[in-house]
């Protein structure tokens, strides 16, 4: 029996999981980022007890097969942007399609009409997050986050970057340098 499971994003979030479902007596054959593959079948007790744990850690037991799909989309796409060291082959909207087995526009409907973003802005979003992480770390040149980040140039990357913060990359590795020394004194 498969539970999906709502901000279930990291590894921290995994071990939340693993120890609320020990604590019910529920044993998983798999457990990956927003899913959990459990061998018995959960009672209603079990599953009001578990959603109750997990809130509390704010996670979310999801019942609602939109709600499941739209949440697949957000942990596929975290997988992608955050995980994920090697390039994509592919564009985004294939991979996603390919990886749940939907089409993207149906997809790309639901998830508008749930989030009131599209996937594109959401995979933007998470994408300029990760290359302020790529910049705080200090250990990749412009151009290879562009090329990991799946950009087609620095000045892409560069644009967008600012068009979303405010910010050009290279301003805000100045503003980190400069909280670095701040907090020195």
């Amino acid at each position: 029996m498969k539970l999906y499971i709502k901000y279930m994003v990291s590894l921290r979030c995994k071990m939340i999981v693993k120890e609320e479902l020990a604590r019910l007596g529920l044993h998983y054959v798999a457990l990956d980022l927003g899913v959990v593959d459990v061998l018995q079948d959960v009672s209603e007790q079990q599953r009001v007890k578990l959603r109750l744990a997990l809130s509390k850690h704010g996670l979310f037991l999801l019942e609602d097969k939109v709600a499941i799909l739209v949440d697949k989309v957000v942990s596929l796409i975290v997988e992608m942007v955050h995980y994920t060291e090697e390039v994509p082959h592919v564009n985004y909207s294939d991979l996603i399609s390919e990886k749940l087995g939907y089409d993207y526009t149906y997809l790309s409907n639901i998830f508008s009409e749930v989030k009131g973003i599209t996937i594109q802005q959401f995979i933007i979003l998470h994408k300029i997050e990760r290359i302020k992480e790529l910049l705080l770390y200090d250990e990749l040149s412009l151009k290879e986050i562009a090329y990991r980040m799946h950009y087609s140039s620095v000045a892409h990357l560069s644009n967008q970057f600012k068009k979303i913060t405010g910010h050009s990359p290279a301003f805000y590795k100045l503003l980190k340098s400069k909280r670095s020394n701040l907090e020195d004194l």
